[in-house]
């Protein structure tokens, strides 16, 4: 029994699709396994080392037996090795002795600790899931593991790993790349259901995975047996058992955001079934799942529309295995998570809540289908080969209905205006306001968002082939991965501009005299383009058991990445970027009930295409300022009266192609990190482990857009004259910004940078090496933590539970950027200029110090059953973001001038965007933390006797209803006129409030 529940043999990492079975026997006996569930049979010889190995086995329950005599049942997890041993190790390597008879007992032990692993990971089954009260999604599974945050709730429901941002992670169903790399903030959603097993990886995997820095989540779904199954179930969550989110105030205690009649409800229903199609040979699991949602949000009491959104997800998966003999196996997975999105809009008058006329509705599509062929072929007892051939798709269109039914949508088109009405933007100062009245649409459907083209989706291919080869006592791995990313993108403003009013104060060091006028900006953004990334990379592995009880890990990989702009032309290309791993286990009592483990490692992550979308292809960026007569009441546009400039185009988006060798440095790396793991696991009892892991990441290298383009005026010998425009000694001007100098580049912050530059826009290229200091400090982004995690399992009873502490700090988060919830990966502004770079060294968004993790279920009977959730987690730290004065006649702390519109100061451009306040530095992670929140989630099942395979389950989330406050409004001025704003430490994101779901669910 105490066997029974231990991994003993000599493998390290496992395929990201299948498992293993390894173990010890007498030398030339056979070793036989079989599926009971699918009549799949093998057989190996024991090697001269008294070792076997299975490799590249499907998930699920195995039978092995013994030519010498004896039998185990084992079960084999995504990702890890099951124990088969047929003898028993001496510690002290004074021999062996041979069991004839092993049974396993399968309930009540504890997942086995895996001696032949260094991965830091965490595996829940299907059956684990359903009986904790876990909200049924990807990202939820993710946070139970140690290690894992919350992200912020402006990027939607991401995590974040080990420090690193949400958009560093990568997701996987049976081997296949399911991450939206279009940001990297999405990925498909296979429907839930069919998940048979999730895989977190935290840290230490091995070199088969690559383009992360965060972690990996990995899929296996279910799939058919000889024995036919079939089943339904409905959850449902009401919307009369859903608390009232928290009214969000200002400081001075304004309401600001009127949640009491907010309401939702949302319902899922999933019909399924399974068998063999063909009796130990062609087996089939077929789903199809129907869900939908609809919330109603009346929000900010500021604003001029509030909407109710309805979300259909109709969704079904396919999984087809062919046993074609027993030596090769052919899978087929396919999958459709697409959903709908209708957000209806409506008038809201200002200062009120209330629903008022219907506006529009903006319909949103995501998602799409992927299919998946793989094949498995055991060539030889120690030669197996897989190959994997999938294709996805992933759609972000939009359009929009009017109320009057106009079908709005954009093509890609950059000379293409969209109807509809524009977005309205009022900046004056408050005083004006109450004198002309507020200025706002009340037609405006997209809410000022930008309208993605009605044709946006991302497409992936992706190939590759893995080899598992023993030779002695070394498992050599080796394979080759290709993936071919494309996205369609474009977006262009509602009603084909944004108009902005300021005020002008002619007299701006007085006091507000009455000479102040105002004036509208129009401006208008559009792009269009069809970008790719190729990814190729190849890695080699190998475990090497030095003696029966120790095996060290040596792994390499290599990854080249390529980026593409909307003209087919390469941008950046990093070739062969070199990432070891270094890793061992040590199975210290020979017994697999301690283990020791270490492991070292590089990882790289690639640049998104939507660094592309305007940085390196065509778009439109313009301006224009206005004096105007009048506002339309309704629409919010200005009466024009005449211009006060001529158009001008921004970052040099004037319709025309970016020439792809100005647009990164030449010697740009990709974001790569280190990482070093030391830990160990062990066994306090047959149904209680403890284990321990000290964790260090330190981000080596970031990429991220600059636009301090003085720095090459300087290196060329050009100054600016008494207009602003850059001249030579000889009066030249330089062509800025244009296709040959674009106005921002990207480059590692902090490095050295190569740029070339067509500096007079004749064709003639200019080379200059720009010292790092000058441009920006070096990114920087640390993390070190401390993890505690317990597994317990007895018969009726399991608990798994982790603390961790951890520390996060740098001055860059990674892709994204939490302060302010930038979502455009890879060119947040954290290093535009190196103004923005001041005190930005400290805690990072994703820092929880303390996390506390723990959940199970225990059977009270046959028929009844209790889960529990709990989480208990201390706050992240926020800023204060003002701006940057640059007023030489006031000293550091002293208060604006009362009051002061634009004019009365110099301020940066980039507006309250400074870890400062009052002219005060305020560096980053300073300004408090917010406060520590609990949440506790049950569930209660019922399976009554007189009905097999019937049950009634309730889950309560958040069962106590806390609504601490996770996320805060970091901006403390005005970014105009630098005075404190009342929104600053508004609530931006709550707990969520308690909710129930009930389901139903029978299976036959």
């Amino acid at each position: 029994m105490a066997l029974g529940a231990c991994f003993i043999g000599g493998v390290h990492a496992q395929s990201n699709t299948a498992g293993a079975i390894a173990g010890r026997a007498s030398a030339g006996d056979t070793i036989t396994i079989t599926s009971p569930s699918t009549g799949f049979t093998r057989t190996v010889t024991v090697g001269a080392d008294g070792t076997f190995r299975f490799s590249a086995l499907p998930t699920g329950q195995y039978t092995v037996t013994s030519s010498a005599g004896g039998s185990r049942n084992v079960a084999v997890n995504v990702g890890t090795a099951a124990n088969a041993d047929f003898v028993s190790a001496v510690a002290s390597g004074g021999g062996a002795t041979t069991l004839d008879a092993v049974q396993v007992v399968g309930t009540g032990f504890i997942n086995p600790i895996d001696v032949t692993s260094v991965e830091s990971n965490t595996i829940l089954t299907a059956e684990q899931i359903a009986k904790i009260p876990v909200p049924r999604d990807t990202t939820s599974v993710a946070l139970l593991a140690p290690g894992t945050v919350r992200g912020d709730a402006a990027f939607g429901n991401l995590a974040s790993f080990g420090g690193a941002s949400v958009a560093e992670n990568q997701y996987f169903i049976n081997g296949f790349n399911i991450t939206n790399s279009f940001r990297s903030l999405n990925f498909s959603q296979v429907p839930f259901e069919a998940i048979a097993e999730q895989q977190i990886k935290t840290g230490g995997y091995g070199a088969e995975f690559g383009r992360s820095l965060g972690g990996v989540v990995n899929q296996v779904t279910k799939r058919g047996t000889n024995e036919f199954h079939a089943g339904a179930n409905i959850f449902y969550t009401p919307e009369s058992l859903t608390a009232n989110t928290d009214n969000i105030y200002l400081r001075n205690g304004t309401l600001r955001q009127d949640n009491s009649r907010d309401e939702g409800w949302a319902a899922t229903a999933a019909v399924w079934a399974s068998g063999a199609l063909i009796k130990d040979t062609l087996f089939a699991y077929a789903l199809l799942q129907y869900g939908k949602t609809e919330n109603d949000a009346w929000g900010n009491v500021l604003s001029p529309n509030n909407t109710n959104t309805k979300v259909k997800n109709p969704n079904w998966l396919l999984k087809m295995d062919w046993r074609i003999n027993d030596s090769n196996l052919l899978e087929l997975t396919a999958f459709s998570d697409k959903q709908k999105t209708d957000i209806d809009t409506y008038v809201n008058p200002l200062g009120q809540v209330a629903r008022e006329d219907y506006i529009g509705t903006l319909k949103n599509e995501q998602g799409g289908e992927n299919y998946v062929l793989k094949y498995t072929g055991y060539f030889t007892d120690n030669l197996t080969f897989s190959a994997l051939a999938g294709h996805g798709e992933f759609s972000r269109a939009q359009k929009l209905i009017t109320a009057d039914g106009q079908n709005i949508s954009y093509s890609g088109d950059l000379n293409q205006t969209l109807g509809g009405c524009p977005f309205i933007l009022d900046v004056r100062p408050v005083y004006r306001r109450d004198i002309t009245g507020a200025y706002y649409s009340r037609c405006n459907v997209a809410a000022g968002a930008l309208l993605q083209r009605d044709d946006s989706k991302d497409t992936r291919d992706q190939f590759r082939i893995d080899v598992d080869w023993q030779l002695g006592d070394h498992l050599l791995k080796f394979g080759y991965d290709l993936d071919d990313y494309e996205s369609v993108a474009g977006q262009a403003n509602e009603g084909g501009l944004l108009w902005r009013y300021s005020t002008i104060d002619p007299t701006p060091l007085l006091p507000a005299s009455g000479d102040e006028f105002d004036v509208v900006r129009q401006q208008t953004t559009t792009s269009g383009a069809v970008l790719e990334v190729k990814q190729r990379a190849f890695y080699i592995q190998d475990s090497w058991n030095v003696t029966d009880t120790f095996i060290a890990y040596l792994g390499l990989r290599w990854d080249t990445f390529e980026n593409i702009n909307g003209s087919g032309q390469s941008y950046v290309k990093i070739d062969n970027q070199f990432g070891p791993r270094l890793g061992f286990s040590w199975d210290v009592n020979g017994d697999s009930t301690f283990k020791l483990f270490g492991n070292a490692g590089r990882y790289a992550l690639p640049l998104t295409p939507s660094v592309a979308l305007r940085g390196a292809s065509a778009s439109v960026f313009t301006r224009r300022t206005w004096n105007f007569t009048g506002v339309d009441p309704v629409t919010g546009e200005p009466v024009l009266g005449t211009p006060r400039n001529n158009i001008s185009y921004l970052n040099g988006e004037d319709g025309r192609g970016k020439d792809p060798l100005t647009i990164a440095s030449k010697n740009l790396d990709p974001q790569y990190q280190d990482e070093y793991i030391l830990g160990f696991q062990a066994a306090l009892t047959q149904n209680l482990s403890l284990g321990m892991r000290g964790i260090y990441r330190e981000l080596k290298a970031a990429i991220d857009d600059n636009c301090d383009y003085t720095a090459i005026m300087d290196a060329n010998g050009l100054t600016p004259d008494e207009d602003g425009v850059w001249r030579n000694a000889d009066g030249r001007a330089a062509n800025i910004p244009g296709p040959g100098f674009p106005y921002c580049r990207m480059f590692n912050p902090g490095e050295d940078a190569v740029f070339v530059t067509d500096l007079y826009g004749d064709g003639n290229y200019v080379t200059n090496t720009i010292e790092g200091s000058r441009l920006s400090p070096k990114a920087k982004r640390t993390y070190s933590a401390l993890e505690i995690f317990v597994d317990g399992s007895w018969d009726k009873f399991f608990l798994q539970g982790s603390y961790t502490y951890a520390k996060s700090k740098g001055n860059t988060e990674g892709g994204v950027k939490s302060d302010i919830g930038q979502a455009d990966t890879n060119v947040t502004q954290d290093f535009d200029y190196i103004e923005l770079t001041e005190n930005t060294f400290g805690y990072l968004p994703n820092d929880r110090r303390h996390s506390f993790k723990l959940f199970g279920n225990y059977e009270i009977s046959d028929e009844w059953s209790v889960g529990g959730n709990l989480l208990v987690q201390s706050g992240r730290p926020y800023n204060c973001l003002g701006v940057l004065d640059r007023d030489p006649n006031r000293e550091p702390g002293d208060p604006p001038s009362q009051p002061r519109p634009i004019g009365t100061y110099n301020p940066h451009p980039y507006g309250a965007s400074f870890m400062r306040c009052n002219n005060v530095p305020v560096p980053r992670g300073t300004a408090g933390r917010l406060p520590w929140t609990t949440n506790f989630d049950l569930n209660i099942a019922y399976r009554p006797s007189f009905a097999e395979g019937l049950q009634f389950k309730v889950d309560v989330f958040n069962l106590f209803d806390t609504q601490k406050t996770i996320g805060v409004n970091e901006v403390a001025e005005d970014p105009v006129s630098g005075l404190p704003v009342e929104t600053y430490l508004s609530a931006a994101a709550l707990q969520a409030p308690r909710t129930v779901r009930f389901m139903v669910q029978y299976d036959f």
